[in-house]
């Protein structure tokens, strides 16, 4: 019985991850050591794709892959050109793109400095970012939408927790909701850093509003009692 053709639509999902650059870069960070080959996707999302990576001694790394044709480039714009960090980046869409990777990449340092509760990110080449993987077992760790804390307001508090020790880092997560935090062992991880943005830029206070709305609807919608006048006060006070 002949194999089933990929839908059209998976297929050009492939096609527009895999293009001959991405290839490239790809083969050059394996040649680097940073993982040995893909081996399954993790998420796939409209801007970039999210896959597991075997490493030389078993583990296990995540490798995102942002498209080169499909991005909204005109969003990424208007989060990139108030970072003072890349002011000097030239336009065109990749070019878009590879400061995109690295800003994800800066940002998730800043907060793993900042004992945020972040994947390690371990090296970025282009329009793909190698990060740690975090699961057990192989198993990727699923996002909090999916994976209700078996303690939602411990889990909660841990969240807001996390936010302050970003805000003092300086730092707003500007995408923050039950879709960008895991529950990996009922501790939350937050992840999607490309959006982040600095304290001084003119919308870090909006950004900061929406992250706790976010937050607090779903923790609202699971029983647990959430004021958002207060949490955000939590959050910023020193």
């Amino acid at each position: 019985m002949p194999k089933k053709s990929k839908p059209r639509e998976d297929f050009k999902t492939m096609h527009d991850v895999f293009d001959g650059f991405t290839n490239r870069t790809l083969y050059k960070l394996i040649t680097q050591g940073h993982f040995e080959g893909l081996e399954s996707p993790i998420s796939i999302g409209k801007e970039s794709n999210v896959f597991s990576a075997i490493r030389k001694d078993g583990s296990r790394v995540m490798v995102k892959i942002y498209r080169l044709e499909t991005c909204d480039f005109n969003r990424m714009y208007d989060y990139i050109k108030d970072d003072p960090r890349f002011i000097d980046m030239k336009k065109g869409k990749r070019n878009i793109i590879f400061s995109w990777v690295q800003r994800e990449y800066r940002n998730l340092m800043k907060a793993r400095q900042a004992n945020v509760s972040v994947p390690t990110p371990l090296t970025f080449s282009g329009n793909v970012l190698v990060l740690e993987f975090i699961g057990d077992d192989g198993v990727f760790a699923q996002k909090l939408k999916d994976s209700i804390p078996k303690n939602p307001k411990e889990f909660f508090e841990k969240i807001i927790a996390n936010m302050k020790r970003l805000h003092r880092a300086g730092f707003v997560h500007a995408d923050l909701s039950a879709f960008n935090i895991l529950n990996h062992n009922e501790k939350p991880v937050f992840i999607d850093f490309s959006q982040c943005i600095t304290l001084n830029s003119s919308r870090s206070n909006e950004y900061l509003e929406r992250d706790v709305r976010n937050i607090c609807n779903f923790f609202r919608k699971i029983g647990l009692k959430a004021d958002e006048a207060k949490i955000k006060m939590q959050i910023t006070k020193k």
